[in-house]
């Protein structure tokens, strides 16, 4: 046949998700920038939409562009287009986004360490000043971090042994409870991390410490969000059986980000909790 197809590539057809991706990511950065700065609108004719509810537009319609988008890769996986050759390259860019992801956070580490070795005072640079900043009281490392540390960790073990469960003997129900676990974790960590929050002695304004603190805890804690949501679509399409000891590229993904969010609190604990403390 003339357009057989005699390759194990998938050629995909032109799609207008790389498009609305770009432009519903654009509205929401633009409205979040008018948020912040306080008060912008944009006219569109006669009528003017604020900041708050351009960001709203552009993260709805992201999250649309998110759902359609990876609702076709999963499609596309079930009627066998994902093949060997495929899957390697699905993999290989899953682990060059997690490196992007450890430069994102490898960022944070250095800010908070280099003013951590040599603080800002009043006399600096001839003479360097406190860390942590005078008035500053910091978080004990031993009760509610030390608690949420054990909390992830435990989660990330759940979340391997559903894999296990998975690759050696497609056990559906240890592969459920394993990821109900691990998700259920994720959530106990988000409420203790934001009840840990709203008991902090100092603010992310006004202070390095504070800014540091906040910017690299939570941004961790918005990968954690995102983790959990991610290992609850797992528990989904392993309840409709999508996955298969063979071919569980989605599942594999999910733990190998969850991991990664398991060791960067390992090192923010160490780091920032412990030792910058």
């Amino acid at each position: 046949m003339a357009h057989a197809k005699n390759h194990d590539y998938h050629i995909l057809n032109p799609s207008i998700w790389p498009l609305l991706a770009s432009v519903f990511a654009f509205i929401m950065l633009f409205g979040a920038v008018g948020w912040m700065s306080g008060g912008m609108t944009v006219l569109f004719g006669a009528i003017q939409i604020s900041g708050p509810w351009l960001f709203l537009i552009g993260f709805v319609g992201t999250l649309y562009v998110m759902f359609g988008w990876w609702a076709e890769t999963v499609a596309e996986n079930k009627v066998g287009d994902h093949t060997p050759v495929v899957l390697i390259g699905l993999r290989y860019g899953f682990i060059l986004f997690i490196m992007s992801e450890v430069m994102f956070f490898f960022a944070w580490f250095w800010s908070f360490f280099k003013h951590a070795l040599y603080p800002m005072g009043p006399n600096s640079p001839a003479v360097d000043g406190q860390w942590p900043p005078a008035g500053i009281e910091t978080f004990d490392p031993w009760h509610l971090p030390l608690i949420n540390t054990l909390i992830l960790l435990c989660s990330g073990a759940a979340a391997t042994w559903a894999h296990h469960a998975l690759v050696h003997g497609n056990k559906r129900d240890e592969i459920k409870q394993g990821l109900a676990i691990a998700v259920i974790l994720g959530l106990i960590f988000t409420v203790f991390q934001a009840y840990e929050y709203s008991h902090a002695a100092f603010g992310f304004s006004g202070n390095i410490y504070g800014a540091n603190f906040f910017m690299a805890t939570g941004f961790h804690g918005f990968h954690v969000i995102i983790g959990t949501i991610f290992l609850f679509i797992c528990l989904l399409r392993t309840m409709k059986g999508h996955f298969t000891p063979e071919n569980h590229l989605g599942f594999e993904a999910a733990a190998w980000y969850w991991h990664f969010v398991d060791v960067v609190w390992l090192f923010l604990f160490a780091s920032i909790y412990i030792w910058g403390g």
